[in-house]
Parts: structure tokens; sequence; C-alpha cells
């Protein structure tokens, strides 16, 4: 996350301590509220107006600033060696996978046979691997962004192809919400590139309902993952079929 996106979201977290809403921060500084939204959302901002948002809500600027510097910027992903870890005790990689699901403490021992002590001794393991930073009464804020993914044939997805694709491929992908599509394709190499990016775009709407459905109450919600594959491939059963050149 860059600098300025570090203001506004130290920013955003003021005004919501202090109640201000976009409505009411619109009124103070002379601009509709749907403008006022759009700026937040392109996260494009000047330090003229940030001035004139801090003296209307005050808000010291100063203190925004500080903030902002001392905020360690989250990672989009782990290293090599903290996933490493992680799958070496696979209970402590369940418990990293219920925290990026933002699960309580007593919702992970309530759900799976995992004492509370035991529990609390993985989440001291994953702030000291800085995955999650512990807070008091056992509370956490995660120390990588909404954009978190596995490293690209890193341990962890190395640990998924061996253990975890065949039990993910095992269903029947017909339950509510659910889908399964194999779609071959000859394209060129700029097309491809261009579906990339567009699946990285999808990557970060499923991150935006993400942090959206949390707001909605644990019953509400049930666990889905999304694997998605994209590789120039053909299957070796039909390579060997190929004529000899």
């Amino acid at each position: 996350m860059s600098s300025p996106e570090l203001v506004l979201q130290v920013l955003r977290a003021e005004l919501r301590a202090a109640a201000i809403t976009y409505k009411a921060l619109a009124e103070r500084i002379g601009m509709s509220e749907s403008s006022v939204k759009r700026m937040f959302g392109q996260k494009d901002m000047t330090l003229s107006r940030l001035a004139q948002i801090c003296s209307a809500s005050g808000i010291a600027l100063e203190d925004v600033l500080r903030r902002a510097a001392d905020v360690q910027p989250e990672a989009d992903t782990l290293t090599a060696v903290q996933e490493k870890a992680l799958i070496a005790k696979p209970r402590l990689l369940l418990v990293a996978i219920c925290c990026l699901g933002h699960w309580t403490l007593e919702q992970i021992v309530e759900t799976y046979e995992i004492s509370e002590p035991e529990c609390i001794g993985f989440l001291a393991e994953l702030d000291r691997l800085g995955v999650i930073e512990l807070k008091p009464m056992n509370r956490y804020s995660l120390r990588v962004s909404n954009a978190f993914r596995w490293l690209a044939d890193g341990p962890v997805q190395q640990y998924v192809r061996e253990h975890v694709v065949a039990d993910y491929f095992s269903g029947h992908f017909d339950g509510p919400g659910e889908t399964l599509m194999c779609l071959p394709a000859r394209l060129s190499l700029p097309s491809a590139r261009e579906l990339v990016q567009k699946i990285q775009q999808l990557a970060g709407e499923l991150a935006r309902l993400h942090q959206s459905d949390r707001r909605l109450p644990a019953s509400e919600r049930d666990g889905f993952t999304l694997l998605l594959g994209f590789r120039s491939w053909e299957f070796a059963a039909f390579t060997e079929m190929r004529r000899s050149a």
C-alpha cells in the first residue's frame, strides 16, 4: 500500500472514530456526498483538501500524517520461509486460514478439535511469524492485505497440489453459489495476458466481497474457495497422440 493510501486509510478511521459520515463531511466542506465518496474511493486527494477535511472535522493533520508513517504496509504475500513454517504444522496452517477468514478464537475452538490454550499458542506463533498482530483478549488484526494470495508455486501451493486438489475436485460443484468450468481456447500471448489481468480483477472482487460480508452474522456466511488456474497446457494423453514432426 502506498503512502497516500495509508494517509487516506488513517483519515477514514479517524472520521469513523469521530462518527462523521461522508454526508456530514460533504456538508462541512461544501461538496456533494457522491463527490466525497468518489474522492475516497479513487484515493485521490490533494494536500490542501486533506488539510481542509482535517480542519472541518476537528482532526489534527499532524496526527494523521504521523499515524500513517507508523503504519506498517500490509503485504500481499508471505515469504517462502513463513509459508514453510505454516505447512510444517497442519493445525497451525488451519488456524492461519481461519484468521484469513477473520474467525474469532471462540469460533475456531467451537468448530475444530483445538483447545483454547492450544489455539492461543497458535495465534502467538502466527504473531511471531508476522501473519497477524495479536492483541489483548486474544483478538488480532491481519498483517496481510485484502489482496492476499499464496506465493505462486510456493510451499503452500505445492502442499495444495499434493494434498488438497483431489479433495477439492471430488465435489460436484452443483450446490448453491457453486460452479465449475473448464474452457479450452487458442489465444495469442497478448490475449492470454489480458485474461490474466481480468482474473486478477476477479480476485480483487472476491477480496472486496469477503471484506464487505464480515458485517454479516457468522450464520449467514459459509466458507467458499475460488481455485483458479490458467496455463498453456494439453492433456498428456492427447500429446502422446500427436503426429511426429
